[in-house]
Protein backbone atom coordinates (compact mmCIF):
# COMPACT_ATOMS: atom_id res chain seq x y z
CA UNK A 1 0.00 0.00 0.00
CA UNK A 2 2.93 2.44 0.73
CA UNK A 3 5.33 1.46 -1.82
CA UNK A 4 3.18 -0.62 -4.61
CA UNK A 5 5.60 -3.67 -4.16
CA UNK A 6 4.67 -7.03 -2.18
CA UNK A 7 7.74 -8.78 -0.88
CA UNK A 8 7.24 -12.46 -1.49
CA UNK A 9 8.57 -14.60 0.59
CA UNK A 10 7.16 -12.25 3.63
CA UNK A 11 8.74 -12.92 6.52
CA UNK A 12 7.79 -12.40 10.16
CA UNK A 13 9.14 -12.26 14.04
CA UNK A 14 7.95 -14.63 15.66
CA UNK A 15 6.22 -14.02 19.22
CA UNK A 16 8.85 -15.49 21.09
CA UNK A 17 12.18 -15.26 18.94
CA UNK A 18 13.33 -16.63 15.60
CA UNK A 19 11.28 -15.80 12.20
CA UNK A 20 9.52 -17.54 9.19
CA UNK A 21 9.02 -16.77 6.29
CA UNK A 22 5.75 -17.77 3.55
CA UNK A 23 5.35 -17.82 0.46
CA UNK A 24 2.37 -16.07 -1.30
CA UNK A 25 -0.24 -17.32 -2.28
CA UNK A 26 -2.28 -14.53 -3.37
CA UNK A 27 -1.60 -10.42 -3.50
CA UNK A 28 -3.53 -7.85 -4.75
CA UNK A 29 -3.73 -4.05 -4.66
CA UNK A 30 -6.55 -1.39 -4.84
CA UNK A 31 -7.03 2.16 -4.88
CA UNK A 32 -8.11 1.33 -1.09
CA UNK A 33 -5.72 -1.29 0.14
CA UNK A 34 -4.22 -4.41 -0.42
CA UNK A 35 -4.86 -8.43 -0.27
CA UNK A 36 -2.36 -11.17 0.69
CA UNK A 37 -2.96 -14.44 1.77
CA UNK A 38 -0.85 -17.72 2.20
CA UNK A 39 -2.02 -21.43 2.55
CA UNK A 40 -1.75 -22.63 5.86
CA UNK A 41 0.65 -25.78 6.03
CA UNK A 42 -0.39 -27.31 10.11
CA UNK A 43 2.84 -29.80 9.37
CA UNK A 44 1.91 -33.33 10.93
CA UNK A 45 -0.15 -31.43 13.53
CA UNK A 46 -3.93 -32.43 13.12
CA UNK A 47 -5.33 -29.45 12.22
CA UNK A 48 -8.36 -28.73 10.74
CA UNK A 49 -7.07 -25.81 8.61
CA UNK A 50 -4.28 -27.35 7.12
CA UNK A 51 -3.66 -26.60 3.37
CA UNK A 52 -6.99 -23.39 4.35
CA UNK A 53 -6.06 -20.03 2.48
CA UNK A 54 -5.60 -17.51 5.08
CA UNK A 55 -5.92 -13.93 3.72
CA UNK A 56 -4.98 -10.72 5.20
CA UNK A 57 -6.98 -7.73 4.10
CA UNK A 58 -5.96 -4.01 4.78
CA UNK A 59 -7.69 -1.02 4.17
CA UNK A 60 -7.19 3.16 5.14
CA UNK A 61 -9.50 4.39 7.71
CA UNK A 62 -9.90 7.74 8.69
CA UNK A 63 -7.03 9.68 9.90
CA UNK A 64 -6.66 8.53 13.79
CA UNK A 65 -8.24 5.96 13.62
CA UNK A 66 -5.21 3.83 14.48
CA UNK A 67 -4.92 -0.13 13.62
CA UNK A 68 -7.91 -1.76 13.57
CA UNK A 69 -9.27 -5.59 13.18
CA UNK A 70 -12.40 -7.41 11.60
CA UNK A 71 -13.65 -10.73 10.96
CA UNK A 72 -14.04 -12.00 6.84
CA UNK A 73 -15.36 -14.63 5.49
CA UNK A 74 -14.57 -17.99 7.50
CA UNK A 75 -13.34 -15.78 10.48
CA UNK A 76 -15.97 -16.23 13.72
CA UNK A 77 -17.53 -13.21 15.99
CA UNK A 78 -17.19 -13.80 19.81
CA UNK A 79 -20.61 -13.52 21.57
CA UNK A 80 -19.85 -15.05 25.05
CA UNK A 81 -17.71 -13.70 27.71
CA UNK A 82 -14.71 -15.86 28.84
CA UNK A 83 -12.63 -15.70 26.30
CA UNK A 84 -9.41 -13.21 26.12
CA UNK A 85 -11.46 -11.16 23.58
CA UNK A 86 -14.70 -8.46 24.12
CA UNK A 87 -18.11 -9.79 22.92
CA UNK A 88 -18.69 -8.92 19.36
CA UNK A 89 -15.29 -8.63 18.84
CA UNK A 90 -13.45 -10.73 15.86
CA UNK A 91 -11.78 -13.92 16.91
CA UNK A 92 -8.68 -13.22 16.22
CA UNK A 93 -6.50 -13.91 19.80
CA UNK A 94 -4.27 -11.04 21.45
CA UNK A 95 -1.30 -12.79 20.47
CA UNK A 96 -2.06 -12.32 16.70
CA UNK A 97 -2.82 -9.07 16.95
CA UNK A 98 0.00 -7.75 18.56
CA UNK A 99 2.31 -9.49 15.66
CA UNK A 100 0.44 -7.35 13.21
CA UNK A 101 0.39 -4.01 14.64
CA UNK A 102 4.23 -4.73 15.27
CA UNK A 103 4.62 -5.44 11.83
CA UNK A 104 2.49 -2.77 10.41
CA UNK A 105 4.23 0.09 12.39
CA UNK A 106 7.96 -1.33 11.37
CA UNK A 107 6.70 -1.10 7.95
CA UNK A 108 5.61 2.08 8.38
CA UNK A 109 8.69 3.77 10.44
CA UNK A 110 11.41 1.95 7.30
CA UNK A 111 10.16 4.41 5.19
CA UNK A 112 9.92 7.26 7.14
CA UNK A 113 5.47 7.70 8.40
CA UNK A 114 3.66 7.21 11.06
CA UNK A 115 1.85 4.33 11.73
CA UNK A 116 -0.68 3.60 9.40
CA UNK A 117 -4.75 4.08 9.95
CA UNK A 118 -6.33 0.59 8.60
CA UNK A 119 -8.78 -1.41 9.53
CA UNK A 120 -7.15 -5.41 9.03
CA UNK A 121 -9.73 -8.10 7.93
CA UNK A 122 -8.71 -12.03 8.20
CA UNK A 123 -10.33 -13.99 5.77
CA UNK A 124 -10.82 -17.89 5.72
CA UNK A 125 -12.58 -19.34 2.55
CA UNK A 126 -14.57 -21.98 3.38
CA UNK A 127 -13.89 -21.35 7.07
CA UNK A 128 -17.58 -21.29 7.90
CA UNK A 129 -17.44 -24.80 6.66
CA UNK A 130 -14.55 -25.88 8.60
CA UNK A 131 -15.91 -24.16 12.03
CA UNK A 132 -18.43 -26.51 12.30
CA UNK A 133 -16.14 -29.43 12.77
CA UNK A 134 -14.68 -27.52 15.50
CA UNK A 135 -15.53 -26.48 19.33
CA UNK A 136 -16.28 -22.93 18.29
CA UNK A 137 -19.68 -22.71 18.37
CA UNK A 138 -20.07 -23.80 22.03
CA UNK A 139 -17.50 -21.44 22.92
CA UNK A 140 -19.66 -18.99 21.47
CA UNK A 141 -17.56 -18.29 18.41
CA UNK A 142 -19.91 -18.04 15.60
CA UNK A 143 -19.68 -17.60 12.02
CA UNK A 144 -16.39 -19.23 11.20
CA UNK A 145 -12.73 -20.17 13.06
CA UNK A 146 -10.09 -18.37 15.34
CA UNK A 147 -6.86 -16.81 14.18
CA UNK A 148 -4.98 -18.25 17.35
CA UNK A 149 -1.48 -18.51 18.60
CA UNK A 150 0.70 -17.76 21.21
CA UNK A 151 4.40 -18.82 19.92
CA UNK A 152 4.17 -19.20 16.24
CA UNK A 153 5.52 -22.51 16.51
CA UNK A 154 3.34 -25.73 16.58
CA UNK A 155 5.28 -29.29 18.15
CA UNK A 156 4.18 -31.82 15.89
CA UNK A 157 1.46 -33.72 17.29
CA UNK A 158 0.52 -31.60 20.02
CA UNK A 159 -3.03 -31.22 19.14
CA UNK A 160 -2.33 -27.83 20.70
CA UNK A 161 -5.91 -26.28 19.17
CA UNK A 162 -7.58 -28.66 20.86
CA UNK A 163 -5.95 -28.33 24.00
CA UNK A 164 -6.68 -24.84 23.50
CA UNK A 165 -10.30 -25.15 23.28
CA UNK A 166 -10.30 -27.04 25.91
CA UNK A 167 -8.92 -24.27 28.07
CA UNK A 168 -10.94 -21.85 26.18
CA UNK A 169 -14.32 -23.63 26.75
CA UNK A 170 -13.35 -23.80 30.85
CA UNK A 171 -13.02 -20.39 30.84
CA UNK A 172 -16.57 -20.15 29.09
CA UNK A 173 -18.17 -22.19 31.31
CA UNK A 174 -16.35 -19.78 34.26
CA UNK A 175 -17.80 -16.97 33.20
CA UNK A 176 -20.87 -18.19 32.67
CA UNK A 177 -21.08 -18.92 36.57
CA UNK A 178 -21.98 -22.48 35.50
CA UNK A 179 -21.06 -24.76 39.10
CA UNK A 180 -20.93 -28.22 37.26
CA UNK A 181 -18.94 -29.13 34.19
CA UNK A 182 -18.62 -32.14 32.68
CA UNK A 183 -15.44 -33.25 30.61
CA UNK A 184 -15.74 -36.45 28.33
CA UNK A 185 -13.68 -38.57 26.45
CA UNK A 186 -16.20 -39.06 23.35
CA UNK A 187 -19.25 -37.85 22.02
CA UNK A 188 -21.26 -41.16 23.30
CA UNK A 189 -20.38 -40.55 26.90
CA UNK A 190 -20.76 -36.42 26.59
CA UNK A 191 -24.29 -37.15 25.52
CA UNK A 192 -25.31 -39.97 28.49
CA UNK A 193 -24.24 -36.65 31.06
CA UNK A 194 -25.95 -34.00 29.68
CA UNK A 195 -28.76 -36.33 29.50
CA UNK A 196 -28.32 -36.92 33.24
CA UNK A 197 -27.95 -33.95 34.44
CA UNK A 198 -29.05 -31.23 31.74
CA UNK A 199 -26.37 -29.33 31.06
CA UNK A 200 -26.09 -26.39 28.76
CA UNK A 201 -23.97 -27.18 25.63
CA UNK A 202 -21.29 -24.80 27.06
CA UNK A 203 -20.94 -26.94 30.18
CA UNK A 204 -19.52 -29.73 28.12
CA UNK A 205 -15.67 -29.98 27.86
CA UNK A 206 -14.73 -32.61 24.96
CA UNK A 207 -11.56 -33.26 26.09
CA UNK A 208 -10.68 -36.29 24.16
CA UNK A 209 -7.15 -38.11 25.26
CA UNK A 210 -6.18 -35.03 27.06
CA UNK A 211 -7.16 -35.45 30.45
CA UNK A 212 -4.22 -34.53 32.12
CA UNK A 213 -4.40 -30.88 30.29
CA UNK A 214 -7.75 -30.38 30.86
CA UNK A 215 -7.34 -31.51 34.86
CA UNK A 216 -4.33 -29.61 35.19
CA UNK A 217 -5.90 -26.38 33.82
CA UNK A 218 -8.68 -26.67 36.56
CA UNK A 219 -6.02 -27.10 39.05
CA UNK A 220 -5.31 -23.17 38.35
CA UNK A 221 -8.97 -22.42 37.09
CA UNK A 222 -11.40 -24.17 39.55
CA UNK A 223 -14.90 -25.20 39.45
CA UNK A 224 -17.06 -26.00 41.76
CA UNK A 225 -17.95 -29.43 40.44
CA UNK A 226 -16.04 -31.59 37.86
CA UNK A 227 -18.00 -34.75 36.07
CA UNK A 228 -15.40 -37.03 34.11
CA UNK A 229 -17.40 -39.58 31.37
CA UNK A 230 -16.03 -41.85 29.30
CA UNK A 231 -15.66 -45.84 28.61
CA UNK A 232 -14.31 -48.47 30.04
CA UNK A 233 -10.58 -49.14 28.04
CA UNK A 234 -9.96 -44.81 28.73
CA UNK A 235 -10.92 -44.64 32.18
CA UNK A 236 -8.98 -47.78 33.19
CA UNK A 237 -5.82 -46.10 31.46
CA UNK A 238 -7.08 -42.58 34.00
CA UNK A 239 -7.10 -45.02 36.58
CA UNK A 240 -3.69 -46.72 36.04
CA UNK A 241 -2.18 -43.31 36.20
CA UNK A 242 -1.79 -42.40 32.66
CA UNK A 243 -2.69 -38.50 31.96
CA UNK A 244 -2.71 -39.20 27.73
CA UNK A 245 -5.17 -41.47 27.15
CA UNK A 246 -4.04 -41.66 23.09
CA UNK A 247 -3.44 -45.41 22.23
CA UNK A 248 0.22 -44.35 20.88
CA UNK A 249 0.95 -42.81 24.20
CA UNK A 250 -0.68 -44.91 26.97
CA UNK A 251 -1.81 -48.86 26.72
CA UNK A 252 -4.48 -50.98 28.72
CA UNK A 253 -2.55 -52.70 31.59
CA UNK A 254 -4.57 -56.04 30.83
CA UNK A 255 -2.59 -58.20 33.59
CA UNK A 256 -3.13 -54.93 36.27
CA UNK A 257 -6.80 -55.23 35.49
CA UNK A 258 -6.88 -59.01 36.01
CA UNK A 259 -5.06 -58.43 39.46
CA UNK A 260 -8.23 -56.25 40.00
CA UNK A 261 -10.39 -58.63 39.09
CA UNK A 262 -8.56 -61.52 41.52
CA UNK A 263 -9.36 -58.84 44.60
CA UNK A 264 -12.60 -58.80 43.67
CA UNK A 265 -12.81 -62.14 44.17
CA UNK A 266 -13.16 -63.58 40.09
CA UNK A 267 -12.94 -67.91 39.85
CA UNK A 268 -9.70 -68.95 38.04
CA UNK A 269 -11.19 -69.36 34.77
CA UNK A 270 -12.29 -65.67 34.37
CA UNK A 271 -8.59 -64.54 36.00
CA UNK A 272 -7.06 -67.08 33.21
CA UNK A 273 -9.04 -65.42 30.27
CA UNK A 274 -8.31 -61.96 31.64
CA UNK A 275 -4.97 -62.71 31.64
CA UNK A 276 -4.55 -63.27 28.33
CA UNK A 277 -7.05 -60.52 26.99
CA UNK A 278 -6.68 -58.47 23.73
CA UNK A 279 -7.93 -55.31 26.01
CA UNK A 280 -10.09 -53.90 28.27
CA UNK A 281 -13.45 -54.64 27.02
CA UNK A 282 -12.60 -57.96 26.73
CA UNK A 283 -11.93 -58.27 30.33
CA UNK A 284 -15.05 -56.46 31.08
CA UNK A 285 -16.66 -58.60 28.74
CA UNK A 286 -16.03 -62.07 30.48
CA UNK A 287 -16.32 -60.43 34.63
CA UNK A 288 -19.65 -61.74 34.27
CA UNK A 289 -21.98 -60.93 37.73
CA UNK A 290 -18.33 -58.87 38.98
CA UNK A 291 -18.54 -56.58 35.56
CA UNK A 292 -20.74 -53.75 37.74
CA UNK A 293 -18.49 -53.99 40.41
CA UNK A 294 -15.41 -54.18 38.31
CA UNK A 295 -16.01 -50.55 36.51
CA UNK A 296 -16.73 -48.74 40.10
CA UNK A 297 -13.39 -50.39 41.12
CA UNK A 298 -11.87 -48.67 37.68
CA UNK A 299 -13.92 -45.36 38.33
CA UNK A 300 -13.46 -45.03 41.95
CA UNK A 301 -9.43 -44.88 41.19
CA UNK A 302 -9.58 -42.85 38.17
CA UNK A 303 -11.51 -40.22 40.75
CA UNK A 304 -8.07 -40.26 42.63
CA UNK A 305 -5.90 -40.37 40.15
CA UNK A 306 -8.23 -36.88 38.96
CA UNK A 307 -8.19 -35.67 42.72
CA UNK A 308 -4.35 -35.89 43.60
CA UNK A 309 -3.80 -34.30 40.13
CA UNK A 310 -6.09 -31.51 40.39
CA UNK A 311 -5.05 -30.69 44.14
CA UNK A 312 -8.13 -28.54 44.94
CA UNK A 313 -11.52 -27.97 45.96
CA UNK A 314 -13.39 -29.44 43.01
CA UNK A 315 -15.79 -32.23 43.58
CA UNK A 316 -15.26 -34.78 40.95
CA UNK A 317 -17.60 -37.37 39.52
CA UNK A 318 -15.83 -40.26 37.58
CA UNK A 319 -18.99 -41.88 35.64
CA UNK A 320 -18.01 -44.87 33.02
CA UNK A 321 -20.50 -45.17 30.12
CA UNK A 322 -20.76 -48.75 27.36
CA UNK A 323 -21.21 -48.13 23.78
CA UNK A 324 -25.42 -47.67 23.84
CA UNK A 325 -25.30 -44.63 26.33
CA UNK A 326 -25.89 -46.20 29.15
CA UNK A 327 -23.62 -46.44 32.49
CA UNK A 328 -21.60 -49.04 33.91
CA UNK A 329 -20.79 -46.82 36.88
CA UNK A 330 -20.69 -43.20 38.57
CA UNK A 331 -18.60 -42.69 41.76
CA UNK A 332 -18.35 -39.46 43.29
CA UNK A 333 -21.79 -38.41 42.44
Amino acid sequence: MLTGRFPDPVAIRLPRGGSAAFPLALAELSGIGARAGVVKDAGDDPDITHGALIIAETAWTAPGSGIGFAAGEGVGTVTRAGLSLAIGEPAINPAPRALIRDVLIEAAAEIGVPPPDVTVKITIPGGGRLAEKTMNARLGIVGGLSILGTTGIVVPYSCASWIHSIHRGIDVARAAGLDHIAAATGATSERAVQRLYGLPDHALIDMGDFVGGTLKYLRRHPVERLTIAGGFAKLAKLAAGHLDLHSARSRVDTAWLAGMLRELGAEPAILATARTANGAAEILGVAGELRARLACAIAARAREVALATMCGNTAVEVAIVDRQGSFLARVGA
